[in-house]
This record gives structure tokens, C-alpha cells and sequence, in this order.
């Protein structure tokens, strides 16, 4: 397949998520999709969940990361990245499964049950900064001074290919979907699967779901042009983008439709849904969508939707918090 998707930057092809379908390891493969009648009830509307949780990482991050490493040069043994802690275990997982080293930097503040697992999984580990983009900055510049190859969510390519293949799974639905709403972070996820759903289903809608307290992403591409803040507020550590990737704002300037911006009491009470009707742990991030749902749920009563739970790593205090402590 050699389909090309023309963006801005003429970077992603709707081929390649095709063969990322081949090279990713399937445990992230062909995850679950449902709809959920106790949500489609209590929205007024159809709501399908794609579920990204049960996998190595407990997140959609090792599609990215397993096409990435795959397509890289043999031999390339340093990969130096920064994340929220989600991506830096994907990168660990694929780069351990071919003998790379992986190094990754996070923020002082950064989730320890991220960091822990990113350990597990065989990663250098360092913190640095008080938030995500102070931690990448200095990614950049060890990777820079050291000759390691530098990978950046959001700019690469591949990333976004290999999360594309989650429209793929999602495409293979009995009816087609008036809306997909997808938590945009810095771009990747929804460039993927907007790639993929402007060539096989242009008729739906792909929405991208930031949080209120974290709108950089959503700023930025109402006004076309790179918009950065100085601070974040959010729970959602796996969306906080303070600093926009502008490769990615290129990309979703064609592939997304329209975005929406979630208060953090409505990412908590969607996961608590989630966890009441479907007994599922879900990170902040990964419920964007379904909060967007439940925010404006009159701007979509009666519609088709679809969206993933993409992250569900919680510390032991955070899953009392959130999800079993009562409002």
C-alpha cells in the first residue's frame, strides 16, 4: 500500500501504519472495543471504548515506540528521550527487545510508579526540571553532547504511525463513527489515528480533548501558529504540554477537525465511570475522550462515538483518591 496523505510537512503515510500493523509487537495489538451500554445510557448516545490498558505498559505508547526502534538503523545502541513516564516505557520495552539502550528523562515531579516501571523495564532513568518540557529540553541537550540519537513524541514520524494503527482495530467496527475523541497531548495519537480515518472514513470527525489547565495544544491550533504558556495545572500528566512540538501542529492543522478542553473534575469522574461500569484503572490522560463526552454531551446526544482509554498507571494513593473515595 503507498498511499501518501499530503500534511504540511509531507511526513506521515497512510501506508506505513499499515506496516507498523506487521512490525509492532502484537501484545499491543488488536486490543479490546466495545460499546458500553451503562455509558451510552447514562450519555445519551453510542459510546465505544477502545481499551489501550491491558498491555506491558498499560498504555497505547508501545505502538509508537515499537515501530520507531523497528525502523531504526541496525546498530543504533543509545536512544535518549523525555516523557510523562508512559512513552519512556514503551521506548524501554522496544529498545530492551533489541539491544538498545534507553535513556530517559522526566521531571523531578513525574509519577514514581512511572518511573519505577521504566526501571523495570531496563531504562536510565533521570530527573530533572519541574516540569515535562524542562526534562526534554535537557534530554535534547545530553543527546546533543553525547552523540546519542534523540527522540522526540510528537516529531517523529513513526510514533504517530504506529499509534495510527489503533483506527485500523477501530475502523473494523460494524457501523461507521460520526465523531472519534482522542486526548491530545503532544499530537501524535491523534495524528495516527486521524491519518488513518481521513483515508478510510472522512465522514468522522476526529476531535482531540486537552485539558483546560494544560491548553498550549488546543491554543495553538485554533490560532495556527505555535502558542507556548508558563505554567500547567492538570492531573493529567501524560497531556501536560506546556511547549508544543511544531512538526506536530503541522500535522493536525489537516488531520483533526476540532478540539475541546476538559476541566479535571470531568477527567476524575470519567474515571470513575469507567471504573464503576467496566471495572477498568485509568490514568487522568487516558480518559479525555469520555471526558469531552460527558462535558458536552448535549453537543453529541444521539451520535456514534469512539474513543481510547490510552494510560492507566496510578499510584496506589492516586487510585484511592480517584477512584474509590467519594465525591
Amino acid at each position: 500500500m503507498s498511499q501518501k496523505k499530503e500534511t504540511s510537512s509531507s511526513r506521515l503515510f497512510v501506508g506505513n501504519i499499515e506496516r507498523a500493523s506487521q512490525l509492532i509487537d502484537p501484545v499491543f495489538l488488536n486490543t479490546p472495543q466495545f460499546q458500553s451500554d451503562r455509558l451510552s445510557q447514562q450519555l445519551a448516545m453510542e459510546m465505544i471504548l477502545k481499551i489501550e490498558t491491558v498491555n506491558p505498559i498499560r498504555s497505547f505508547k508501545g505502538r509508537g515506540a515499537e515501530f520507531l526502534v523497528a525502523c531504526l538503523p541496525a546498530g543504533q545502541q543509545t536512544l535518549v528521550c523525555a516523557s510523562a513516564g508512559n512513552f519512556g516505557q514503551g521506548l524501554a520495552y522496544a529498545a530492551r527487545k533489541r539491544g538498545s539502550r534507553a535513556i530517559v528523562f522526566a521531571a523531578q515531579t513525574a509519577s514514581p510508579v512511572k518511573i519505577e516501571r521504566m526501571r523495570e523495564l531496563g531504562a536510565d532513568v533521570r530527573l530533572f526540571g519541574s516540569d515535562f518540557d524542562q526534562a526534554k529540553e535537557e534530554a535534547r541537550r545530553f543527546a546533543e553532547s553525547t552523540g546519542a540519537r534523540f527522540i522526540e513524541d510528537g516529531r517523529e514520524a513513526e510514533i504517530a504511525e504506529g499509534a495510527g494503527t489503533i483506527a485500523i482495530e477501530i475502523c473494523r467496527a460494524a457501523k461507521p463513527f460520526d465523531a472519534l475523541l482522542v486526548p491530545l497531548g503532544d499530537g501524535a495519537l491523534v495524528a495516527g489515528i486521524g491519518l488513518w480515518m481521513k483515508a478510510h472514513s472522512p465522514s468522522t470527525r476526529i476531535i482531540g480533548v486537552c485539558p483546560a489547565g494544560s491548553p498550549a495544544m488546543a491554543m495553538s491550533w485554533r490560532e495556527g501558529k505555535l502558542c507556548s504558556t508558563e505554567s500547567i495545572s492538570t492531573i493529567a500528566d501524560g497531556l501536560a504540554v506546556r511547549v508544543p512540538v511544531p512538526e506536530s501542529l503541522l500535522n493536525l492543522a489537516e488531520l483533526m477537525d476540532e478540539v475541546l478542553t476538559v476541566e479535571d473534575e470531568s477527567l476524575i469522574e470519567a474515571m470513575r465511570l469507567v471504573f464503576r461500569f467496566h471495572g477498568l484503572v485509568t490514568e487522568p490522560a487516558g480518559v479525555a475522550g469520555l471526558a469531552a463526552a460527558i462535558t458536552y454531551k448535549e453537543q453529541f446526544r444521539a451520535a456514534r462515538l469512539a474513543t481510547p482509554l490510552c494510560g492507566g498507571n496510578l499510584t496506589s494513593d492516586q487510585i484511592r483518591r480517584w477512584l474509590l473515595e467519594t465525591a
